[in-house]
């Protein structure tokens, strides 16, 4: 039998899925811990995770981190869509130069996009609110779920559509009927990507909030300024337990996607 020796890149490879995911395994064990303390272990205990859904705050602030994500998706998956297709089937002027300012929010830092929409706001006399943070919101959730559907779009046939036209389907028909099936998982995917980025936003969101808002990790950051407590730990962990299983979903349905397609 041939010998199998550890090379160089196989090594790397380990020391660095181990340098991002053991810091998340320790988290996930000391939330267990029955002590007061979050680094320290004081045996095995739940008592963080029913403290955790019994924090009426902690509770308020995720619905509003909830609504936020769910109403900032909703509204970026209908633009998106309608700018991918626009952008994938459609010339006009200036078209090359909308593509790049569209994508604009995706290699631009949050930190400017939070001054800029708290400087734009300001200036306009918009009080600060949940609507502004989703406001805020959909201005990268929009360019990503674009991205993702555009990325899409771009191995559909457009024969099919034409197709359609010509055995007397109306453009309006052609679009529900034929190519939003097509594009279904690729707008799926590109909505939990945005929920993930959305549940997640700190910065965007504590420019942009008023004083009857309060997002999850603003409540968080607020917490952890004096100290981890285990509480938080307990959060962190169902976090990524519901992150992990947003990203799962998300890769389903683009296999299942891909395989639609290569069967049809």
């Amino acid at each position: 039998m041939p010998s199998r020796s550890v090379t160089w890149p196989s090594l790397f490879t380990a020391l660095m899925y181990a340098f991002m995911y053991f810091p998340i395994i320790v988290l996930g064990a000391y939330s267990f811990s029955d002590s007061r303390y979050s680094a320290s272990w004081g045996g095995f205990s739940l008592r963080w995770y029913q403290s955790l859904f019994s924090d009426r705050r902690l509770l308020a602030a995720l619905q509003d981190s909830l609504i936020i994500a769910i109403v900032a998706v909703a509204i970026s998956a209908v633009l998106g869509t309608l700018m991918a297709i626009g952008l994938a089937r459609h010339r006009f002027p200036g078209k090359g130069l909308y593509r790049g300012m569209s994508y604009l929010p995706l290699i631009i830092p949050d930190i400017a996009i939070a001054v800029a929409t708290l400087v734009f706001l300001a200036s306009v006399a918009v009080p600060l609110s949940l609507a502004t943070i989703i406001a805020a919101h959909m201005v990268f959730c929009l360019a990503y779920i674009a991205v993702v559907v555009s990325s899409r779009i771009q191995r559909l046939d457009p024969n099919l559509e034409e197709a359609a036209l010509d055995l007397g389907a109306t453009h309006t028909q052609a679009l529900f009927k034929v190519l939003l099936p097509q594009l279904a998982p690729g707008i799926l995917a590109g909505c939990l990507l945005a929920f993930v980025l959305s549940m997640d936003d700190l910065l965007i969101s504590s420019f942009t909030a008023g004083g009857g808002a309060n997002p999850l990790p603003i409540e968080i950051f607020s917490r952890v300024r004096t100290g981890v407590k285990p509480d938080i730990n307990a959060l962190s962990v169902v976090l990524i337990l519901g992150s992990a299983l947003l990203a799962g979903i998300a890769e389903y349905v683009r296999y299942w996607g891909d395989r639609q397609r290569q069967k049809t």
